[in-house]
C-alpha cells in the first residue's frame, strides 16, 4: 500500500460552509482516518492549503487543526506545481473569475453552487476545464443526505410505479437582525454580492428532483422581497434588493409537474426544514434530511371528512418508516470522495460541472419566468 497525497487549494474555507463541513467533516476527516482507499489499495490523503484575504482567520484556523498551510497569495499558491486541486467555497460574486485564473493555471477544480452567476459564465468554465484536459466538478451535496438517499432507493425498487407530482417545501424564518442576530451572513441579501434565494437554493431543488423525477422541461415562478430591511454583522441597517420567498412550479419531460416553495419567512411546522414528497401510482413517499416514510396503494386508507366533527385519523401514523439500511458518512464527504476518486483514478463522475451549469440555467429561468410572468422553457446546455 502507497500513500498519494493531492494537495487543494481550498479558497474561502473559513466560511462556516467551508469550515464545518468541507474543511473538518470531509476532507480532515479523510486525513484522520488515514486517507481515502483507492481500488489499487492505495490511499490518497489530502492536504488542505487554505486561502483567503483574512490572515488572522486563516491563520487560527490552519493553527486549531494541525498547522495547515496557508496563504492571501492566491496567485502565488495557484502558480504552485504541487498543488493539483483549487475548489472554491468563497462568496459566489466572482466566482467565474476564481475559477478561470485556476483553470489557467492547470488546476483540477471543484467549485460550490452556484458555480458562476449565470448558464453563460457557467459555460465558459466547464469548456476552459475541458478544454485544458482538467477534472471538474459541482458541489451537489442534497443528494447524499440520508433521507433523500433513501428516497432513491425506493424509487429504484419501482415502489412508485408510475411518478405523478412531487411537492417540495423548504426554508424558516431567517431574523432580520435588529430583534435577534441573523443566522446568514448579509451578502446573501444583496444582489452584487450574488445573493438572493433562487441563485442559493434553486440549483440544489434542480439536481435533486432532476436525479429523482428526470429531466426538467418547463419553469414557472414567483419571487417576493418579504424583508426589505435587515441588519449586517456590524448592526448597521441596509435595504435587501433579492427575493426571500419563491413560488415556483417544474414540469418534468415524463409529464409530472413538482411544486417547490422555498421561504426565509416562514415559520416551520413539518418533519424537517426540507421535505420533499413523490406520489405515485402505487405509492407515495415524503423525506427529509434524514428520514424517509412511504405509503403503498394498498396501504392507502380512505380518509372522511365530517364538518362536524374534528379530524379522527392520525395521518402521519398511516406511514411506514424506511431503515437505515446503509450507514450515513457525511453528504459533503461523500461528494469529496468521488471528485477525489475521479481526479486519482478516473472513476466516473455523478456531479460534473455541467450539472453544475444546468443548476445555474435553472435560476435564470426562473428569474426570467418571474419578470415576465410565464411558463419557460429549459434548452439542452451544449458543453
Amino acid at each position: 500500500m502507497a500513500i498519494r497525497t493531492l494537495r487543494i487549494a481550498m479558497e474561502g474555507v473559513t466560511g462556516r460552509l467551508g469550515t464545518n463541513q468541507h474543511l473538518i467533516r470531509s476532507l480532515l476527516a479523510i486525513r484522520q482516518e488515514g486517507g481515502l482507499p483507492l481500488k489499487n489499495g492505495d490511499r490518497l490523503m489530502p492536504e488542505p492549503v487554505l486561502l483567503g484575504r483574512n490572515p488572522e482567520k486563516l491563520a487560527a484556523l490552519a493553527a486549531a487543526h494541525g498547522d495547515l498551510t496557508w496563504s492571501t497569495d492566491a496567485a502565488t499558491a495557484l502558480a504552485d506545481k504541487t498543488i493539483d486541486i483549487y475548489f472554491d467555497v468563497a462568496a459566489t460574486g466572482g466566482r467565474l473569475e476564481r475559477a478561470m485564473r485556476a483553470v489557467a493555471a492547470g488546476k483540477h477544480i471543484y467549485l460550490e453552487k452556484p458555480i458562476a452567476n449565470s448558464s453563460a459564465e457557467a459555460l465558459k468554465i466547464v469548456r476552459a476545464a475541458k478544454a485544458a484536459g482538467l477534472k471538474a466538478a459541482a458541489v451537489q451535496d442534497k443528494v447524499y443526505l440520508p433521507g433523500f438517499h433513501k428516497l432513491r432507493k425506493v424509487r429504484d425498487s419501482g415502489f412508485f410505479g408510475r411518478i405523478l407530482s412531487a411537492r417540495l417545501e423548504s426554508g424558516w424564518w431567517v431574523f432580520d437582525g435588529e430583534l435577534y442576530p441573523s443566522p446568514r451572513s448579509s451578502w446573501n441579501y444583496r444582489k452584487a454580492d450574488g445573493g438572493g434565494l433562487v441563485l442559493d437554493m434553486y440549483p440544489h431543488w434542480r439536481y435533486l428532483t432532476s436525479s429523482l423525477m428526470g429531466p426538467i422541461k418547463s419553469v414557472s415562478c414567483r419571487k417576493v422581497t418579504q424583508q426589505p430591511k435587515r441588519w449586517d454583522e456590524a448592526g448597521k441597517p441596509f435595504d435587501v434588493d433579492v427575493e426571500d420567498e419563491v413560488f415556483a412550479t417544474f414540469e418534468f419531460e415524463s409529464g409530472a409537474f413538482a411544486q417547490v416553495i422555498t421561504s426565509w419567512a416562514t415559520r416551520v411546522r413539518r418533519d424537517d426544514l426540507i421535505q420533499l414528497q413523490i406520489d405515485g401510482t402505487l405509492g407515495s413517499a415524503v423525506a427529509g434530511g434524514h428520514k424517509c416514510y412511504v405509503q403503498s396503494l394498498a396501504a392507502t386508507p380512505k380518509p372522511v371528512f365530517n364538518v362536524e366533527v374534528p379530524q379522527a385519523m392520525n395521518f402521519d401514523a398511516q406511514w411506514q418508516e424506511v431503515p437505515d439500511n446503509e450507514p450515513f458518512r457525511n453528504s459533503y464527504r461523500q461528494g469529496w470522495e468521488q471528485y477525489l476518486r475521479h481526479v486519482a483514478d478516473g472513476e466516473p463522475l455523478r456531479s460534473t460541472l455541467l450539472e453544475g451549469a444546468r443548476d445555474v440555467q435553472l435560476t435564470e429561468a426562473c428569474y426570467q419566468s418571474d419578470r415576465e410572468r410565464r411558463w419557460i422553457d429549459i434548452a439542452p446546455l451544449i458543453e
